[in-house]
């Protein structure tokens, strides 16, 4: 993978301002209403993202002071954040996302040289530099982004991020799981992501298996 960190901060920005501007156009209807993400409605996705920002957010506490610092203090208290947050009307959990990722924002800039090197666990038990930071925030943002079914696609993403994705995900999800396919890069990243994609096939023509969703 060929990403820096200066890359992934931009990626990560984008992401925001790409939900932002999604979010921002919601009635509190539409708000309430169904995402791309089976089960979830838009509110829990927005959520989600809110609570990620501030969990993420621990990980930079934790690269800058020392102090271990968790994202979540458990997967059911991650699980109940969300569901609160689903029950918040539109404008106080609008607050919360801008809120959250403009606090994250603020504290990865403050991070030095060093800090960045700092080794951080991740929710799902990897340690990791806190300089994969901004790149774990920023696939939830913009893959999100497209599941908050606004009008959103995979195309709308920048070109070297769904470069990266793709490579991710492939390593993710074993590279033999998933055969040779053929298809424009966004629609090819989206079935990847077990996202809903058009004119992808395998390299002789066939239909590609039905992947589950990733992230």
């Amino acid at each position: 993978m060929g990403r820096d960190l200066t890359t992934a901060l931009g990626w990560a920005a984008t992401g925001t301002a790409l939900c932002a501007s999604a979010i921002g156009k919601l009635s509190e209807d539409a708000y309430g209403a169904a995402s791309a993400l089976p089960g979830w409605t838009r509110k829990h996705l927005v959520a989600h993202l809110a609570a990620n920002g501030e969990a993420i957010g621990n990980l930079v506490h934790w690269a800058r002071t020392g102090e271990r610092t968790p994202m979540y203090a458990s997967p059911q208290e991650r699980a109940a954040g969300i569901e609160r947050g689903a029950r918040m009307g539109a404008d106080e959990l609008t607050r919360w996302f801008t809120r959250s990722a403009a606090d994250l924002a603020a504290a990865m800039s403050a991070l030095s040289e060093e800090a960045w090197r700092t080794p951080v666990v991740t929710a799902q038990g990897r340690t990791v530099p806190a300089g994969e930071t901004p790149y774990l925030r920023a696939r939830e943002l913009l893959v999100h982004a497209v599941d908050l079914d606004t009008g959103i696609t995979f195309a709308d993403l920048p070109e070297d991020f769904l470069r990266e994705l793709e490579q991710d995900i492939r390593a993710t999800r074993g590279h033999g799981a998933v055969p040779a396919l053929a298809g424009p890069r966004a629609e090819v990243t989206a079935y990847l992501a077990g996202r809903p994609a058009t004119g992808v096939t395998t390299t002789d023509g066939g239909l590609p298996p039905t992947l589950p969703a990733w992230l």
